[in-house]
This record gives structure tokens, C-alpha cells and sequence, in this order.
């Protein structure tokens, strides 16, 4: 099993009166709330964490989120960039440049050539649907945005494998008269690529195009929907059965020396959810294209998401969307929740959110590479495991 850290790089600095009055922390709050000098430091910090993790072998996850305090990473192919020139052993992986929002998809593919080049072949790619407040931020249609993700992706894997001079495509969505990336990837013939989606379609299309399937926050019973969907898929096509390697998950987490200072530091992450998700009800529910035809009648009646608000590390442990305890606890909820949702290669720790600090973050990581890492090696198939044992 590997273990990824991402951070998204959050700015919890804006004044809580300010917080509570904002319709939206995302896509609309005033930029002089940032104030450049703090957002440096934590570039710096954020920058140091990736070269921790490079020394101790926890591979690392960049992405994008623009216009709020949830996400300073605004362009994922600088900062990827910068990480690829950092480190030396890690593989990193862009999760992701939000293909659906720009609008040259060999632009998109030139990039991340560069960085695999930079990287010196350490690159994975990863795709995922915008956010509705992106797609505001991005001048951008939100209607069929999942056909032009599946095009935007067909180009770009295109681009990055067609090595014998200029070719065009006239699509859909995208023309383009004349592709000729350079430099070529690194890897042959092409970097690794992801998806971020619990939305079961997509699962079966990954399943079908062998794609790694990552979760964010599911849960047990939603990440086990959609590993199984992407499975019955590759069955149906007649395809090999996935290995684990084809299945990631995205969790909180925090790894202290104790259980108690694990459950104190990790009460500060749910901010992500309480306070930096923040979105007015024409982003996060009523835009077009956001919600599916026949499911819009009832989100209209039922009117604006509710934001969670309050939160606690033992809540989001018990569903699975939290690890957090000391290593050897810590080891044993991964194990459980690899039993329960029929296996899982890759976990993908968010540590660095909320209120969390550089010196716990730091901590926490440590000790995820020294003492959580090793427990999670070479581990037997899961139907040879017992649950009631791994769950312990």
C-alpha cells in the first residue's frame, strides 16, 4: 500500500466575523482578505512539508481550487512544477488541472509533459470534474461537462502518446488543426492517469479505460459502491479483474504519538467542511448542469445545501472519512476500511487543513512514514483477511 499527502494549502485567516457574513468564502470573497506576506510563508511551509515527505517516502498530491480561502494552490501546473524540482524520489500526482474549466486541452497536455520531464518520470495525472464555483470562476459551461471531460482527456492522452509529428482532431468540443507536443513524456508511453469521482458512470468508464479510481471522503459505503461498480464494469467488458493499485482513497487524517493528541490536533481539520466549503445555493446546488435533470425538481424544493456544523474526529472516524490516532490505530482503521470497501492500494492523507500547523503537520507525517507505512506492506489478499480482526 502507498501513502499520499495532499494539502490544499488553505488560508484560515480571515476574520471570523467576516467568515459568518460572507454568503460565499469561495468564488466571491474579496482578495484583500489575503494578505500576501502570510500566504508566502505558507507557500514556504506547504513547500517544506513536500520535501519532508520526499526524504521519508510519502508521495505527494498537488490540485487546484480558485478564488477562496479553501485553496491557495490556484494554478496546478506551477505548483506541480516546483514540486517536481523540489523532490527527487516521490511520485507526485496533479489532482488536478481542471480540464473542464480551461479551454486548450494540448495546453493542458504540453504541461504536464514539461513536468514529467522535470520530474524525470515521477509524474501521475489525475482528472477531476470541476466544482461549480470553478466553473464561475473560469468562465465556463457547466452543461454537458462530462462529455467534455471524456474529450478533454481523449485529447490529452492523445497528445501525450502521438510521437510521429503533427496530427489535428476535430471534436465536439476542441479543434485543433495541429498537435505536435514537445517535449514527449518521460514515461512511455504515457504518465499514470487518475479520477476523482464517486459518480457511478464515471466509476465504470475508469473500470473500462483501467483509469485509478480515487474517492474523496465517501466513506465505507460509498467507496465500496463505487469500487464495485468500476469492478462489475471490467468484468462486463471482459477485462482483467483490478488489482488494489487501481483503487485510491482520500481521507483526513492525523497520526499522533497518542490517541488523545491525535483526536486534539485532528478536531481542527473539519474546518474544510465547516467553514472553508462555504458556497451560495446558485454554486453549490442550483447552477445548470450541476445536478441531473430528474433529480433537479426535488433539489430546487428542498432549497440550499446545509454545510455542516460541528463536526467531531470521532464522527468522521466512524464513517470512514477520518484516520486518526496513534500509528498503530491508525493502522488498524486503514486495514478496516481496505476490508470493507474490498481493497484499496493507495490512501491519500489530508493532514495539512483547518487550523493544523507546520509543526504538527510535520509530526504527523513523520510518523506516517516511520511507523504507519511499514504495518501496511505486503498485506495478504483481502478475501484471506478477516474483518472482525482488521477492525479491531
Amino acid at each position: 500500500m502507498e501513502l499520499w499527502n495532499h494539502c490544499e494549502n488553505p488560508y484560515p485567516f480571515v476574520p471570523a466575523e467576516v467568515l459568518d457574513a460572507a454568503p460565499s468564502v469561495r468564488a466571491s470573497l474579496p482578495s484583500r482578505y489575503c494578505d500576501p506576506e502570510i500566504a508566502a510563508r505558507l507557500y514556504d511551509e506547504v513547500f517544506e512539508e513536500y520535501q519532508l515527505c520526499d526524504d521519508i517516502g510519502l508521495n505527494i498530491v498537488t490540485n487546484e481550487h480558485h478564488s477562496g480561502i479553501n485553496n491557495l494552490w490556484a494554478a496546478s501546473p506551477v505548483i506541480t512544477g516546483i514540486v517536481a524540482r523540489l523532490t527527487r524520489k516521490v511520485r507526485i500526482l496533479s489532482l488536478g488541472t481542471l480540464i473542464t474549466v480551461r479551454p486548450d486541452p494540448v495546453r493542458v497536455a504540453t504541461e504536464y509533459a514539461t513536468i514529467d520531464v522535470i520530474s524525470r518520470g515521477r509524474l501521475d495525472i489525475g482528472f477531476v470534474k470541476s466544482g461549480a464555483t470553478e466553473m464561475v470562476s473560469g468562465d465556463a459551461n457547466p452543461m454537458r461537462i462530462r462529455e467534455r471531460e471524456w474529450e478533454a482527456i481523449d485529447l490529452i492522452e492523445k497528445s501525450l502518446t502521438s510521437h510521429d509529428g503533427p496530427f489535428s482532431w476535430e471534436g465536439k468540443f476542441f479543434t485543433h488543426p495541429h498537435v505536435n507536443v514537445w517535449p514527449r513524456p518521460y514515461q512511455q508511453p504515457r504518465p499514470e492517469f487518475w479520477a476523482a469521482t464517486s459518480d457511478m458512470p464515471t466509476c465504470a468508464e475508469l473500470g473500462r479505460r483501467g483509469f485509478v479510481n480515487t474517492l474523496l471522503f465517501g466513506g465505507y459505503d460509498r467507496t465500496k459502491q463505487a469500487f464495485d461498480t468500476y469492478k462489475q464494469a471490467r468484468r462486463t467488458a471482459g477485462l482483467a479483474a483490478p488489482g488494489e493499485d487501481r483503487f485510491s482513497y482520500m481521507a483526513f487524517c492525523f497520526v499522533g504519538d497518542t490517541d488523545e493528541e491525535a483526536y486534539r490536533i485532528g478536531q481542527k481539520i473539519p474546518w474544510f467542511l465547516t467553514v472553508s466549503m462555504k458556497s451560495p445555493p446558485q454554486m453549490s446546488k442550483f447552477q445548470p448542469g450541476q445536478i441531473a435533470p430528474e433529480m433537479a425538481p426535488a433539489a430546487w424544493r428542498t432549497g440550499a445545501s446545509k454545510r455542516p456544523t460541528n463536526l467531531t474526529v470521532e464522527s468522521l472516524v466512524a464513517q470512514g472519512q477520518m484516520f486518526a490516532g496513534n500509528p498503530d490505530t491508525v493502522v488498524k482503521q486503514i486495514k478496516a476500511f481496505r476490508q470493507r470497501v474490498g481493497g484499496v492500494g493507495r490512501i491519500i492523507m489530508m493532514t495539512r487543513q483547518g487550523l493544523v500547523t507546520h509543526a504538527e503537520a510535520m509530526k504527523s507525517f513523520r510518523l506516517a512514514a516511520n511507523e504507519v507505512l511499514p504495518q501496511l506492506q505486503d498485506l495478504p489478499p483481502v478475501d484471506q483477511q478477516d474483518f472482525s480482526t482488521a477492525a479491531e
